[in-house]
Order: structure tokens, then sequence, then C-alpha cells
């Protein structure tokens, strides 16, 4: 990417922030505005002033079309293409804010997500798979040493432990730091969540004494450059999950897709089979309504 759209890329980002947007947020649509300037690029337009409306509805076409990397045989899901066409939306809000003498405008497009179709997808793990995955932990890595494998080992059984057994989203689990977690009351502070909202949750006495191995028996144990509970990068964890999944024995466990969410969309249909009411489900994931939590209904009737 040339100096002039990595000047305004920076830019951008830093208004996203400024705004307030979560910083998932803002890193989602820095890399979709890089995508579209590098697209920008490929098209001979090396100017902010030399693109047209046209060259983001082709940008916002070619997506549409163009083949999932991670997934082979789909395009691009209705929710990202959707991040793309907002980035670019407030991108075009940005420059006329910064007064950029610029033809661009937002689109509003958008696309209706099928969420009868979005249920489908949804492939919840058994308790008994979660266990299995669980129990394969011990057994990876075997050609590392034993403090990165050790390392890798903890990593893991702590995602099972925050984003399945507590239902936290990717980004509440991995900013989570020890200073938040209350052992005398037994919750875990949750700080701006989804909709900039807090909330507690309650640990399980089973959550109680994994997070109390994990902290005082290995975290107090490493000297790192952050206070987040987790000590590796955040893709280090996907790699290292995508891992566990792949080393998994079981068909059924390979057929579904591993993921911190599902995790999450696992332990929300566990609870409801239990017993717990819908209400309280909401509660403890942290939704705003409870039409979100009305999909694990579907999910279990299905």
């Amino acid at each position: 990417m040339n100096t002039h759209f990595k000047a305004i890329h920076e830019q951008y980002v830093f208004w996203l922030d400024t705004l307030g947007f979560a910083t998932e947020t803002v890193c989602n649509y820095g890399y979709r505005v890089t995508d579209f300037f590098l697209w920008l690029e490929s098209k001979d337009i090396t100017h902010i002033v030399q693109a047209e409306q046209k060259h983001i509805n082709d940008f916002f076409d070619c997506q549409q079309t163009r083949p999932n990397t991670k997934f082979k045989g789909r395009t691009l899901s209705a929710s990202y293409l959707n991040d793309y066409f907002t980035a670019i939306d407030k991108l075009c809000e940005f420059l006329h804010q910064m007064g950029a003498r610029t033809s661009l405008v937002p689109t509003n497009r958008r696309i209706t997500i099928d969420e009868s179709q979005r249920i489908r997808r949804i492939e919840p793990f058994t308790v008994e798979e979660i266990k299995m995955l669980q129990e394969a932990i011990n057994h990876l890595y075997p050609h590392l040493d034993h403090e990165h494998r050790q390392l890798k080992q903890e990593q893991l059984k702590l995602v099972f432990v925050l984003f399945y057994a507590c239902g936290l989203r990717l980004s509440e689990g991995y900013n989570l730091t020890p200073a938040e977690i209350d052992f005398n009351r037994k919750t875990i502070f949750i700080r701006q969540g989804k909709g900039y909202k807090d909330r507690i949750v309650p640990m399980s006495d089973n959550v109680y004494k994994a997070l109390q191995h994990y902290i005082y028996n290995f975290r107090n144990q490493i000297r790192c450059g952050h206070d987040r509970l987790f000590v590796q990068k955040k893709i280090t964890l996907s790699v290292d999950l995508h891992y566990l999944h792949q080393q998994c024995d079981n068909e059924e466990i390979k057929h579904k897709r591993l993921h911190f969410h599902v995790l999450r969309h696992s332990i929300a249909t566990h609870l409801l089979q239990n017993g717990m009411s819908v209400e309280n489900i909401a509660r403890f994931l942290g939704y705003g309504c409870l039409e979100s939590t009305q999909i694990y209904t579907h999910i279990i009737n299905r």
C-alpha cells in the first residue's frame, strides 16, 4: 500500500478509535479499508481523488463474487460482506469530515441476513464432544520441549474455561486480566462487552479451580509485556484451536466447525437443555434482548 493510502488508513483508524468504536471493530474496519486501497492500486489508482463512486460499487461486486479462502466452495458470508460495506461507508464519512474534495459517498448497501439460514449453520458441540476435546489437549505437541508444550496446553485449557464454561465472546475473554477475576465472590467482571456494556459472570466450582490453577501455578510465573490473562497473541490461540480440531480422532467433531464462538453457542445450548431459563441465559451471555437467545430454543428443537 502506497504512502498516501497508508496515511489515510492511519488517520481513519485513529478517527474510529476517537469515536469510541470497540477495538475489535476498529481493527476489522481497518482491514477492510486496507483491502479496498490495495484493490484500488491494482486498478492503477494511487490517490483518493482518483477514486469514483463506481470504483466502490465495483469493489463491492468483486467481494460478493470472490471465493471464500477459509471455506472452499463458498463465497463470503452476508455478515462478512456487510462489514466491508459498513467500513467503506465509514471511510466516505471520514473523508468528508476531514474536508476531502472527493465525490465518494456512503452507499448504505447491506445484505439482509437470513436468520433461519444462520441458525441452521450453528452446530454446537455436545457435552461429550467438549470433554473429548478437553481430554485431547494433554496429548498435543509431543514434539515440543516441556516448557513450550505446557504453555500451549495451558492456553488451550483456558480457552475452554472462558469461551465455553463462561460463555465469553472472543474479545471479552482475550482482553480479560487477572485483576478482573474475583475469587472471593466467584465472579468475573467483563469490561466493555458488546454494546459497551459491563457485566458480571458467575464462576462454577470447576471454573474457580481451573482459573486458580492457571493464575497461581502458571500465569504468575511468566513475565510478559502486558497484563492480559492469556500470554500469547490472539492469532496464536486461533492456530492452536485449529490444531486441536485437526488432531482429534472423533469424526463427528471433525465434521463440525470449531472456533471460539461455537464454544459460546455450545454452553448456551447445554444450559437451556439443563433447564436454565432463557432470561437467565441472556444475562449470562450479555445479550441485550431475549430474541438473540431464542436461537438456542430453535437449535434444541431442530
